[in-house]
């Protein structure tokens, strides 16, 4: 009998969420960068496993949030874990039980939801501190399981899929077995840009921005033309996109373009462009672009 159901990933930001999902599904279906927050919006990740259909849902950090688009970020990892068939609930080992991370644990602890405990970045700390964290963590709730690995590394990664795929509800397959995410196209695009923005700005820069595709299509040869816009929030962060002459906004689109040329498996054609929208952080479309539900609405 054929087993489905949705694993949701949730904690605090930089925790490792996305590393885990793309180590969990084998292929990178969500972006990850070295700054917190990166992930804004759920993420699919599908694994055929066995007889299985293990469907992963990475979720944005949980943060204590200020801005609507926060807002519709912990909003958009909250409801992840309560449409999960169950919860991993991952903690940074070399963070530690910080007060955001007690806070997080808490509130899932409050929704009755099963749940493992998984300890990430376990090669970052001395081994004779993982027992006392471990201690700390399952007295302040209840844990059927507590894995300890590293995404970064694969350790401890396969028998947290065995256990993953056993929780798993008997029922047929939800998408189709080939799939990687249910990831657009056209979502695809703009997060493999902002993960370049990412990983070549500093500081605010990466959080005053969004990216939306305008255009996504397939010429007559195979290849793909993709028009994407990036928002940014002042008008000092567009010249810091931008560069001199022009030489940062086309790294971008030049290492965007490689990405997204082997995730798509075609020649692509990346056009940019940045536009300042100031606000655009508390707009409902610009919100519902990224892939989130506007928590006003």
């Amino acid at each position: 009998m054929s087993r489905c159901g949705f694993i949701a990933l949730i904690g605090a930001p930089n925790a490792g969420k996305s590393t885990l999902l793309n180590r969990l599904t084998g292929a990178k279906v969500s972006i990850v960068t070295p700054k917190a927050q990166t992930t804004r919006a759920r993420v699919l990740g599908i694994l055929m496993r066995g007889e299985a259909q293990v469907l992963f849902v990475d979720t944005p950090g949980i943060f204590a949030p200020k801005r609507r688009l926060d807002r519709a970020m912990v909003a958009a990892a909250w409801d992840g874990a309560g449409e999960a068939d169950y919860v991993l609930l991952l903690v940074d080992a070399k963070t530690g039980l910080t007060e955001a991370v007690r806070g997080i644990i808490a509130q899932a602890a409050a929704t009755g939801r099963k749940m493992a405990l998984v300890l990430n970045k376990v090669d970052l700390l001395e081994r004779h501190r993982l027992l006392p964290l471990t201690q700390d963590i399952t007295a302040l709730a209840e844990f059927e399981q507590v894995f300890m690995i590293s995404a970064a590394t694969g350790d401890g990664i396969e028998v947290l899929l065995d256990f993953c795929t056993a929780k798993l509800p008997e029922g047929p397959y939800l998408y189709p077995e080939d799939e990687l995410t249910d990831l657009p196209d056209r979502l695809l695009a703009a997060e493999i840009v902002r993960e370049q923005v990412f990983l070549q700005t500093r500081d605010e820069v990466p959080y005053g921005t969004t990216v939306e595709t305008e255009s996504f299509k397939t010429q007559k040869d195979g290849s793909v033309r993709i028009d994407a816009v990036i928002y940014v929030a002042r008008a000092g962060h567009k010249a810091i996109l931008i560069g001199a002459k022009g030489a940062r906004i086309k790294d971008i689109g030049a290492r965007a373009r490689r990405e997204l040329s082997q995730l798509l498996d075609c020649n692509v054609h990346l056009f940019l462009r940045v536009n300042e929208r100031a606000g655009w952080d508390e707009e409902a479309e610009r919100i519902r672009a990224t892939g989130l539900r506007d928590p006003k609405a």
